[in-house]
């Protein structure tokens, strides 16, 4: 009976309960978070029958394979699950080993500082944990065997805590960017301190983290209820070698089986999207935010790439063109706000009922404003770098991001300082936060940022930066400051308090209900860019400045096709009561057309290497960029051309609708002189801009 009863509860080898208990809770809930995740989709989300038994069955494959590749960890740790490395040679190399390891992390600049963000802490925390926990184990024999156990049922939990995180992750992240982790999730483990603070301030953390380690203990215990570890003798090396081996067989065939399921499209993007793994997602995405343009998009040959666009963007041989017919003696000041996520569906005149702009409605009645202005991504660097360099989006990672990002006589800042202007970036943050910072400093503006605010002077912050009130209200000092000076001046202003955990000073607006969310963000930014233009009414530069507020990018840019034309709409208004008569175009255009029409229309005779034109131009050929971090957008008339890896190209009809939303239906013939612009447009700024 004893031995029975041993059978029963011990378990020879405590990595395969742990894998195959794990591999299990992941199918599961990886089918239960499809289920959520169509249920929480946008509301233009639509599934049918079809669509949905695709995306759970092509989901449970992309799921499986993604779970045995998590698993590798396992087996490295499987590796130390022995004795042999206690032995008196073996155990003292280990010892020098992992203190070697940690010298190099604590006292030169490792890999990981390359990295950067949290990584070297991590770094230094684990190779110091791992030396002092061997040390022990080495030195004092009896702790041995408690050691492992405690480390096993902690691996363990350690795999499904993280689990249960992630997956409670991935509807937060798809509530707010409407698709699985991307580029955008890799960009802010970067940014632990804001991403972290964002997060706990957004969210009720506390609660869910001790919901998720009572559901983790419960998780574990249900699956060893009955079940021992086996601690001692669990290998010799050739048994070792064939656990490895069939452990290898599987992890090749997850990797094909990834590989297949990731390859999937469907003419529905929220389908592709579901039918994905979002741990597989992120790896890719951590891999390719870098895109080497020439080996993953279509192409043209060089010298054709190059005259086309020259000729579409009405340059030069030598690359550069002239906008203005002068250089007239009162240069206006410039300033351009640039208002985060603004999309162009809160404002009343695009059909909002709720009342949330009152501000801009009434500036639009008095200024210059593009109705059909459409964003070049949908991040704050690709606004950013839309209205500052004034050309297409770029593949893979925004401009601002990279290292090679000292775009010399390209930027709007050297343009203006060339002119006399000073130019200055302000945002509320800290301009480190996507690089801001380093990317303004050196092309040709000042950089003012949350630190060059006193504490005093803060009324409000959240882990973003200060509100925008307080940013306003820097710029109005700092602009004071320019005029006494005696020089005009170009600012571009990076508002914050329009992001999530949307919070801002009590007491200046009215909001029914719950006043943290994306409507009462947008009123709170409203009513503090109507304060700050009745602020600059009584200051004397007033009526000798130009206003322009503009958003870098949309709310959100998901949709059921990879570049939803709507989500990329936004407000664009150019306020100058002294200098800008009111006006409404209707012209298709794009954010790199914003400066470039400013220098014309303020007759600042300018030679340039934009590509954006002057929209008011009677030469003006409508047409607009829109891009994610891989997907090339161009649209021209009523076909919009995306370009895509690996040499993919598609097309689509476009087609408005009444509710300002777009129809965009695949064509099956693609319009070829349409296919090289976006090509030549996209491979010019992607292989040949820095080179002229």
């Amino acid at each position: 009976m004893d031995m029975k009863k041993k059978k029963q509860t011990e378990f020879r080898n405590p990595l395969y309960l742990i894998e195959c208990r794990f591999l299990k809770l992941y199918l599961v809930l990886g089918f239960l978070l499809r289920i959520v995740l169509m249920l929480a989709s946008p509301a233009d989300a639509s599934f049918t029958m079809g669509e949905t038994i695709r995306l759970l069955g092509v989901g449970i494959l992309s799921d499986f394979g993604m779970g045995i590749l998590l698993l590798i960890p396992l087996q490295i740790f499987y590796l130390g699950l022995n004795e042999w490395k206690y032995n008196r040679v073996a155990g003292w190399v280990i010892e020098v080993l992992i203190a070697s390891a940690l010298i190099y992390v604590c006292c030169f600049h490792s890999i990981f500082d390359e990295y950067g963000g949290g990584a070297p802490k991590i770094a230094k925390i684990f190779i110091g944990w791992k030396l002092l926990s061997f040390t022990l184990r080495f030195l004092i024999p009896k702790i041995r065997e408690a050691w492992r156990r405690v480390t096993l049922y902690t691996t363990w939990g350690v795999y499904v805590f993280l689990f249960l995180c992630v997956t409670a992750g991935e509807i937060i992240f798809w509530q707010e960017f409407g698709v699985r982790y991307n580029f955008i999730a890799v960009d802010y483990l970067v940014y632990t301190h804001e991403v972290i603070g964002n997060i706990m301030e957004s969210y009720s953390i506390v609660p869910l983290l001790l919901l998720i380690v009572i559901l983790t203990v419960s998780i574990i215990l249900w699956d060893s209820r009955k079940r021992r570890f086996r601690l001692t003798g669990l290998y010799t090396p050739r048994l070792l070698a064939v656990h490895l081996a069939i452990y290898a067989a599987f992890a090749v065939c997850s990797y094909f089986i990834l590989w297949g399921t990731h390859s999937m499209q469907s003419n529905n993007q929220y389908v592709t999207q579901l039918e994905q793994n979002g741990a597989c997602d992120f790896v890719i995405a951590f891999q390719s935010n870098k895109l080497e343009y020439d080996k993953f998009y279509p192409m043209l040959p060089k010298q054709q790439a190059i005259s086309m666009y020259h000729k579409e963007a009405e340059l030069n041989a030598d690359g550069s063109k002239t906008i203005g017919d002068s250089i007239t003696t009162r240069r206006p000041n410039i300033v351009l706000i640039t208002v985060e996520s603004l999309s162009a569906d809160f404002l009343t005149r695009y059909g909002n009922k709720q009342q949330l702009t009152p501000e801009l409605d009434r500036l639009m009645q008095k200024g210059l404003v593009f109705d059909r202005l459409y964003a070049a991504g949908n991040r704050t660097v690709r606004g950013l770098e839309a209205l500052s360099l004034c050309v297409p989006p770029s593949a893979g990672e925004s401009i601002i991001k990279r290292k090679a990002n000292r775009m010399g006589s390209l930027s709007v800042g050297s343009v203006l300082g060339k002119l006399g202007y000073r130019c200055q970036f302000f945002y509320g943050g800290d301009s480190y936060f996507d690089n801001m910072g380093d990317f303004f400093s050196h092309n040709g503006y000042e950089v003012i940022d949350r630190n060059d605010i006193a504490s005093k002077d803060i009324t409000f912050a959240n882990i973003w930066g200060v509100c925008d009130e307080d940013i306003f209200k820097k710029s109005l000092e700092t602009f004071d400051a320019n005029t006494r000076d005696g020089s005009p001046f170009f600012a571009q202003i990076m508002t914050t308090s329009n992001h999530r955990p949307y919070t801002y000073p009590a007491g200046r607006i009215k909001v029914e209900g719950d006043p943290n969310t994306r409507e009462a963000a947008v009123k709170y930014t409203d009513y503090a860019i109507g304060k700050f233009i009745r602020d600059a009414a009584r200051k004397s530069w007033f009526n000798n400045t130009v206003f322009i507020i503009i958003a870098d990018h949309c709310a959100s840019s998901a949709g059921k096709t990879s570049l939803p034309i709507d989500r990329y709409h936004i407000p664009c208004i150019v306020y100058a009561p002294a200098i800008v008569k009111s006006q409404k175009v209707e012209k298709v255009c794009s954010q790199i057309d914003v400066m470039p029409t400013i220098l014309s229309l303020l007759r600042l005779k300018s030679r340039v290497r934009f590509t954006g034109q002057d929209i008011l131009s009677p030469t003006f050929r409508p047409r607009a960029f829109m891009a994610t971090y891989q997907d090339l957008g161009y649209l021209e008339g009523n076909r919009l051309t995306v370009l895509s890896p690996v040499r993919v190209v598609r097309q689509y009809s476009v087609r408005p609708l009444g509710d300002g939303t777009y129809d965009e239906q695949p064509v099956s013939q693609l319009d070829n002189h349409l296919v090289r612009k976006a090509q030549a447009y996209y491979q010019y700024i992607n292989l040949y801009l820095k080179a002229r």
